[in-house]
């Protein structure tokens, strides 16, 4: 048998992401969160979704902005966090769940006398079956509301510059409660007539084309604008808060130093054995209420072989980046007991003894093998290192270049016998 165990992190990492109100309700607002290294894209976002109190009939929709464009959206719930580098810019849009069905409608910033694009990109969603050029200006209008200086109190900008940590979720509660009826109160008197150019373009913002208040588009495609500004414009909109985003991570900041602990095989074997919820693109079609439905998916062990091969995970794979693990894993040499891992017992030895070790020195560029055998007439283990053969001492096997482990289960009647090769206890 051969298993493919996943090695469960304990480094942990904080990410600062700038949180954007998809309707226009309130002003961006950066939070700083922290999440395992070696986490995944729907760990970022459970810890987003608590630290910006996001309510339960919103989504966030994660993207990394790089020359003042989406550069990618974040939608896979399994992307590793280790595509995002420390230097990124990542942004999430909160956005009504109803809505997400709809248009979506990204807005780029541009200075009309320069033609240079600035600023953070706008994400939102129009709500009509067939929208119309007049429903665009409209968006764009409310979206844009947050940052009219006209609106800008004491209060609404009490977030601007800051990070905010998970720390203290109630005061942040309040204080967004507080902005989103500040904001309330002027969308009485937001205008829907925008003195800025809006000009339809692609998403590499390379073609522009003009567009009429009455001109219909075809429902749920994805829009670009581009938005010309002047100096009028910013003098009536704070354009700081589309360009004041932060880094996830900003290089040189004193952050506690931390190291990844040593873990077990049997956490390894809890981490592959572990219920996995399925995300909504592998929704499970249920047979009895002939709908798809969210479900999870569980693997065990029904029985177990004479041998059994660990393959212990160390490499991560990306959309953009690989990279290996060199957390050092404790498995033991003698009397592995798996029993509490079997779900068809048939009285059989569940203990096992390590007899081999295939070890990984390098990373995914290149690398070197080598292993530790047992040679079991001798009971004496022994390094083969390419043509080099040598004795070595058991307690020097363990080491963080383990890469594969091989197991033979042993027998009751040499345990009861008590033979030397098996008398060992636990490492």
């Amino acid at each position: 048998m051969y298993l493919s165990l996943p090695l469960p992190s304990t480094i942990t990492r904080t990410m600062t992401v700038t949180v954007f109100y998809g309707d226009g309700s309130g002003l961006p607002m950066p939070y700083t969160v922290s999440v395992l290294k070696n986490g995944f894209c729907k760990d970022l976002l459970l810890a987003l979704r608590t630290a910006c109190c996001l309510k339960t009939d919103e989504n966030l929709l994660l993207a990394e902005v790089y020359e003042n464009k989406i550069y990618r959206y974040l939608e896979m719930p399994l992307e590793p966090l280790a595509s995002i580098k420390d230097d990124e810019h990542i942004v999430a849009f909160r956005i009504q769940k109803k809505g997400m069905e709809k248009t979506k409608l990204v807005i780029f910033h541009r200075w009309q006398e320069k033609k240079e694009l600035f600023g953070t990109p706008l994400i939102t969603y129009l709500g009509e079956d067939k929208p119309s050029g007049a429903d665009i200006e409209t968006a764009v209008s409310k979206v844009l509301s947050p940052f009219k200086r006209m609106h800008s109190s004491a209060k609404a900008h009490i977030g601007k510059g800051s990070d905010f940590l998970s720390d203290g979720l109630d005061e942040l509660c309040s204080s967004s409660d507080a902005q989103s009826i500040e904001n309330a109160e002027f969308e009485g008197a937001l205008s829907t007539d925008l003195s800025l150019r809006l000009l339809l373009t692609d998403d590499r913002v390379m073609n522009f084309k003009a567009f009429k208040k009455d001109t219909l588009f075809e429902p749920g495609k994805i829009l670009s604008v581009v938005m010309d500004w002047t100096d009028k414009e910013q003098g009536l909109y704070d354009a700081s808060y589309l360009n004041d985003i932060p880094e996830v991570h900003k290089a040189g900041f004193a952050a506690k130093k931390t190291r990844q602990e040593a873990i077990s095989l049997s956490s390894c074997l809890d981490a592959f054995l572990v219920e996995e919820p399925l995300g909504p693109d592998d929704m499970w079609y249920c047979p009895r209420c002939k709908e798809h439905r969210q479900a999870v998916k569980k693997l065990d062990l029904w029985m177990l072989p004479e041998i059994i091969v660990f393959h212990l995970k160390r490499f991560t794979y990306g959309r953009y980046l690989k990279n290996k693990i060199d957390t050092f894993v404790n498995f033991p040499i003698h009397n592995l007991d798996l029993s509490k891992y079997v779900k068809n017992k048939d009285g059989q030895s569940y203990v096992y003894e390590l007899y081999a070790i295939s070890n990984h020195y390098g990373g995914l560029g290149g690398g070197h093998y080598t292993a530790y055998a047992k040679l079991i007439e001798e009971n004496r283990w022994y390094h083969f290192d390419d043509g080099h053969v040598s004795p070595v001492n058991e307690s020097d096997i363990k080491t963080s270049a383990a890469y594969l482990l091989f197991y033979k289960r042993v027998n009751e009647s040499k345990m009861e016998i008590g033979e030397s090769s098996y008398s060992h206890s636990t490492s």
